[in-house]
């Protein structure tokens, strides 16, 4: 009788546990606005995972506040202002025009959203080896007379990592000024590997992500952007981190297919307003605060210039509206040709996936291009997913095997295309800090086209023969990791 009474009660304080914790993972989910793929990923995670889920969510469910993130002061105000009048007179200059319909639409969308301006006379190179892109990169870092700017989401203590770092300290000892911004999430360095640095008269910041991840916990919120402006004119975006593995230096990846660009012209201007902005996010006094000094952006000559008109657009989960992910969509929707895509991760939200879908049905040349490995097992078999999906709805999708492909581009027609540190997932959309630049160039497009053929003749297009052909597991594994996409 005893035992039965236990048992009795042990089943009523079960229940009552599960109704409770139902209705913390409601009360939770509910109380601030969200996706409805995102509210049905976390009421799994907390309902199916009573303690450990809330745990997660604390750390990396909660949401962030674009308010307290970036400050300005009136006088910032006042000098973008002051920067942006530059750009248009110095565009006077230019006769290049933004030719098409569709690319005057998607200059127009960005400059509502974001006050993004449209620059001209850029020179843009691209570089898709690691080897070669840093050795012109610490080229330029060796002639930097003024300032080097740097921004990374992963910076390793590696031979690259540490090459870097040396490079830096030896031009804050030359008397330049060197700055850096890291997520120590990224590549796990702490700040006392940058201490050399600090030593040697530099400065260095983590980003405001990673402070305060007890009480404001961001961690979920991460600074992917890679930024460096050399005195105010010379600016590098792209995929590449810092470290040993973006050289092809990995036994797990080989080699490392990449897609990163040099800068010269004022759009380097929008890059060095992103750092600055990054900055003074990041530092605890207003004392620390970086202002818009006219060194930091300086008009190169026409020797220097190049014909490229284009927009760089930053993003991140400190606004409501997801203005990259739009930048893309539009791009879509306006294709009347091609749209081709590299990303290393294909995890799209359904408004992303209604847009490709129209597209294909629309007799577009939709084609995507992603790895044949994964980095982060979850995240890739929801890719696995949804690169099937998309398969059998018309989109062509191309497996890299030449070690792994990490670019994040797009091409539209010939005439618009994107590239930068944004992937197609709904992370990229709405959850890290991303800066993309978006040329509206018949030249830049055609050498993005170039490597993306290329690139196809290390890849092999995935059939419906090859989905049929996967395992149980393997697809038991896909849909379930697809059910967390919104949160991986």
């Amino acid at each position: 009788m005893v035992i039965k009474m236990n048992m009795s009660l042990l089943y009523n304080v079960i229940i009552a546990l599960i109704m409770l914790n139902t209705i913390g993972a409601f009360v939770t989910v509910f109380r601030r606005p969200r996706s409805i793929a995102s509210v049905f990923a976390w009421m799994m995670t907390l309902v199916f995972f009573p303690v450990f889920g809330f745990i997660l969510y604390i750390f990396c469910g909660r949401g962030i506040d674009g308010e307290a993130m970036y400050r300005f002061k009136d006088t910032h105000r006042k000098r973008i202002r002051e920067i942006n009048q530059l750009i248009k007179e110095n565009n006077r200059h230019y006769h290049q025009t933004v030719k098409t319909v569709e690319s005057q639409l998607l200059n127009n969308y960005f400059n509502n959203v974001e006050e993004s301006p449209l620059t001209k006379g850029n020179k843009v190179d691209f570089f898709i080896d690691g080897k070669e892109k840093f050795e012109a990169l610490f080229k330029d870092i060796r002639a930097a007379k003024e300032t080097v700017h740097v921004e990374y989401y992963a910076f390793f203590d590696d031979h690259i990592g540490n090459q870097f770092l040396n490079l830096l300290i030896e031009k804050a000892e030359e008397g330049v000024e060197v700055r850096l911004v890291f997520d120590p999430w990224g590549g796990k360095t702490t700040i006392k590997f940058f201490a050399p640095l600090v030593q040697a008269g530099g400065k260095v910041l983590p980003f405001i992500t990673s402070r305060n991840i007890i009480r404001k916990t961001r961690l979920n919120y991460h600074l992917h952007r890679k930024i460096v402006v050399v005195d105010g004119k010379i600016g590098w975006t792209g995929g590449f981190n810092v470290g040993d593995q973006y050289l092809g230096g990995s036994k797990k990846f080989g080699y490392w297919r990449d897609t990163h660009a040099r800068i010269v012209g004022t759009a380097s201007f929008s890059l060095q307003e992103i750092f600055i902005k990054d900055w003074n996010a990041s530092v605890k006094r207003d004392s620390q605060m970086m202002e818009y000094d006219a060194r930091y952006f300086t008009i190169p000559t026409k020797e220097e210039s190049g014909d490229v008109t284009m927009q760089i657009v930053a993003d991140g989960p400190d606004t409501e509206e997801q203005i990259l992910k739009g930048g893309f969509i539009k791009m879509l929707l306006g294709a009347e040709k091609r749209v081709w895509i590299q990303t290393p991760y294909l995890i799209p939200d359904d408004s992303m996936i209604a847009a490709l879908v129209i597209a294909v049905r629309s007799g577009i040349d939709v084609r995507i291009m992603i790895p044949c490995m994964p980095d982060h097992p979850f995240i890739y078999r929801a890719t696995q997913h949804y690169a099937n999906y998309l398969q059998k709805r018309g989109v062509k999708i191309y497996i890299y095997n030449n070690g792994f492909i990490h670019a994040k581009t797009l091409i539209m027609d010939e005439t618009i295309s994107s590239f930068g540190t944004t992937n197609q997932d709904i992370r990229s959309y709405a959850l890290n800090f991303e800066v993309s630049a978006f040329a509206y160039n018949q030249e830049v497009n055609c050498a993005l086209a170039t490597i993306f053929e290329n690139d196809m003749k290390h890849s092999v297009e995935l059939t419906r023969e090859m989905i049929r052909n996967q395992s149980r597991w393997l697809r038991f594994k896909q849909n379930f990791s697809r059910l967390l996409s919104p949160i991986l």
